[in-house]
């Protein structure tokens, strides 16, 4: 099984600099999470909700700690996502184009997590999920 196998494999989610912003690739992908019917919670310091859905300033009060985390934020904010990942237990990491950042890559790799940060999107990934079903 590849990265993106083992990353889409599990039942809960998380997007971390999900967005109330339709226009804005955090609010894309939780949307496309939801929509490919997996269980995934908004990371949102700033948003009470996002999408109807109840949005979480950290992973550590998640009402589950999601075994796959999608991140889209800036470089400096996926640092301390990552340490809050390998803190809280989550096994899968998803930097989405434009977080990547190779320390904190490097920290999750060491952490021993599924780490995918080689410029795919998730949002191709489930497109073809969804098309090849």
């Amino acid at each position: 099984m590849n990265n993106i196998e083992e990353f889409l494999k599990v039942s809960t989610f998380a997007v971390a600099g999900a967005s109330r912003d339709r226009s804005k690739y955090g609010n894309k992908v939780f949307l496309a999470i939801a929509a490919s019917g997996r269980t995934v919670y908004p990371l949102n310091p700033t948003a009470p909700e996002v999408e109807g859905a109840t949005a979480y300033a950290l992973i550590a009060v998640l009402p589950a700690v999601p075994e796959s985390l999608s991140i889209v934020t800036p470089p400096h904010v996926t640092r301390e996502v990552i340490q809050q990942a390998i803190a809280a237990g989550v096994k899968n990491i998803w930097m989405q184009p434009g977080a990547e950042d190779t320390q904190a890559s490097q920290a999750a790799r060491d952490a021993g997590l599924n780490v995918i940060d080689d410029g795919s999107c998730i949002l191709v990934s489930l497109s073809i999920e969804r098309s090849s079903r």
